[in-house]
């Protein structure tokens, strides 16, 4: 028989630790849980943020490659009381109009909407509109011209990459039950899920 008392202080110092560890576990895979017995499922900022730093830098070839364009440092967050995210981007050029596309030359901003996609089993972009654009080296605020380009992308954008991809854990735990409408609530964005 083992004693764990005043003769084995690291022995308790490790059960503790191990016993800490198991119930910080268990609260989270009760948290987790406990919107599963809700039908919905929350994510906040910071976990779409943490799966964004992932998928950053993107660069873009134009024109053949004669101008690169590199989305930097998206800046997810939801405001408060608002239903639709804002993602804020650095830009940068490259190529034909000079620079080093690494380094922000400028700044745009989008707000949307979210959808679940079950082709990706991941969040997308719903309904994309650009907020805010200013990009110095092109005079500041773009013409209607470079507006139009960045629209594009943000359709393409939308329908192909997600923002948020589910894991194979997530998606396991959820059984028979199908994902239905997404929502941005309270400064949370919550997916409903269907029976």
């Amino acid at each position: 028989m083992i004693l764990v008392g005043r003769r084995h202080p690291r022995l308790r110092l490790a059960l503790v630790t191990l016993l800490a560890a198991l119930l910080v576990s268990a609260c989270s895979t009760l948290g987790a849980l406990s919107g599963l017995l809700r039908n919905q499922i929350s994510f906040t900022a910071p976990q779409l943020q943490g799966y964004l730093n992932q998928r950053f830098p993107r660069e873009y070839d134009k024109l053949g490659g004669l101008v690169s364009v590199t989305l930097l440092n998206p800046r997810l967050s939801i405001p408060a009381g608002d239903t639709r995210l804002r993602l804020d981007f650095d830009v940068g050029l490259g190529g034909l109009a000079g620079g080093n596309s690494r380094q922000p030359a400028g700044h745009f901003a989008i707000a949307s909407a979210l959808r679940f996609d079950p082709q990706t089993m991941g969040l997308h972009l719903d309904q994309p509109s650009l907020e805010m654009i200013d990009v110095p080296a092109l005079g500041g605020a773009m013409n209607g011209g470079a507006r139009d380009l960045v629209n594009r992308w943000l359709v393409d954008y939308a329908r192909d990459e997600p923002i948020y991809k589910f894991d194979q854990g997530l998606l396991g735990s959820l059984g028979a039950r199908r994902i239905g409408r997404t929502s941005i609530e309270n400064g949370l964005v919550v997916v409903y899920l269907d029976q």
